[in-house]
């Protein structure tokens, strides 16, 4: 502790500040922390897609979870680190694991769509997830656009899916978080980025991390946290990683890009049941399998009256909301969404 003399401020401890200046230069001058991922194989590849398997260290369930990232940024936020991995924590908790990384496009991918990504990559890879784990039923569980997407597909497949689980989910997007001049500008079409588009083709990264830290409203808040807490050893090292991942993010292809932009930011078509799908109208009342909702009281990213309407818009009787304190991407950087959703997947994971 430093010492207090009468009438001065505190004297910090050298110790601790010599802990912090350490730890800050290391993070300037020090390559990126590697990330190891938890134990896994590739069963099934497609493109630039992988679906990574993650055997559970002792089963105690027969249904596999089957977690869908978005498409805005890698999935290794679900396996960050040994002590805070998601996907770790729940092959500890006894489940099987697969996870599907979409992968980053290239200029030849531009044409790819979210009908493509949805029917020909997300249904098929489930189908093969379903084969390898040789068991009737899964476990769907979405996150963020991965959850948008995944409610779409559950909502047109004849997939067995038992247990659907929607994390930090947009689904109206009546209601985002954007300036009101950027929202009625998308809405009316003053803003409208088709050419933008139509010239890059593949949208590229570097576009994605600018748009994510305007969307933050270039916060500095994690950077004032570092300074703060540089001299907390397991603190710098989160901190790295997440500040790897987010400086880490994946190119879009652009039919798919404008799909997302002009049918769900611009037109709302997914809470109207006007988006059509690889032909089929959307219509989240065909949704009748147990369904658990979550988002976080922090989230900065989707707000929460943009995941809640799809709890009235499903037909499912087993249907179920939580709010988790954490932010959008600190209920995965802490691990912590292993947690959230344990209870309620141990007590449906079980076939019939």
């Amino acid at each position: 502790m430093g010492s207090t003399l009468k009438g001065r401020l505190p004297v910090p401890n050298l110790n601790t500040e010599k802990d912090r200046w350490c730890q800050l230069y290391k993070v300037l001058n020090e390559p990126r922390p590697e990330i190891i991922p938890s134990p896994r194989q590739a069963v099934w590849k497609k493109n630039k897609s992988v679906l990574w398997y993650y055997p559970a260290k002792e089963k105690k369930y027969d249904i596999p979870l089957f977690m869908v990232y978005s498409l805005l940024n890698k999935p290794y936020i679900l396996d960050i680190s040994e002590q805070n991995s998601v996907i770790g924590n729940l092959t500890k908790q006894g489940y099987d694991v697969y996870m599907y990384d979409w992968g980053s496009p290239g200029l030849e991918d531009k044409d790819i769509t979210l009908d493509n990504y949805i029917l020909d990559y997300l249904e098929m890879a489930i189908r093969v997830a379903l084969r390898h784990s040789k068991v009737s039923e899964i476990s769907l569980v979405g996150y963020c656009i991965g959850g948008t997407l995944s409610a779409i597909l559950a909502s047109i497949t004849d997939l067995p899916i038992k247990n659907l689980v929607l994390a930090a989910v947009p689904i109206d997007y009546s209601d985002f978080i954007l300036p009101d001049q950027w929202v009625n500008a998308i809405q009316d079409g003053t803003l409208n980025l088709d050419r933008m588009i139509n010239a890059y083709e593949v949208i590229p990264s570097e576009f994605l991390y600018a748009t994510l830290l305007a969307l933050q409203g270039f916060n500095i808040g994690p950077n004032i946290n570092l300074i703060t807490r540089g001299h907390d050893q397991a603190y710098v090292d989160k901190w790295r990683r997440m500040d790897k991942w987010l400086k880490d993010p994946v190119t879009f292809s652009g039919a798919a890009f404008k799909q997302m932009l002009n049918e769900l930011y611009k037109n709302n078509k997914l809470v109207k049941g006007e988006l059509v799908i690889g032909g089929k109208r959307v219509d989240l009342r065909n949704i009748d399998c147990n369904i658990l909702v979550i988002t976080s009281t922090n989230d900065n990213l989707v707000l929460e009256s943009q995941s809640l309407p799809v709890m009235d818009l499903v037909s499912s009787e087993d249907k179920t909301y939580q709010l988790v304190e954490a932010g959008h991407v600190s209920i995965c950087l802490t691990g912590k969404f292993a947690f959230a959703i344990d209870p309620w997947l141990s007590t449906r994971s079980d076939l019939n």
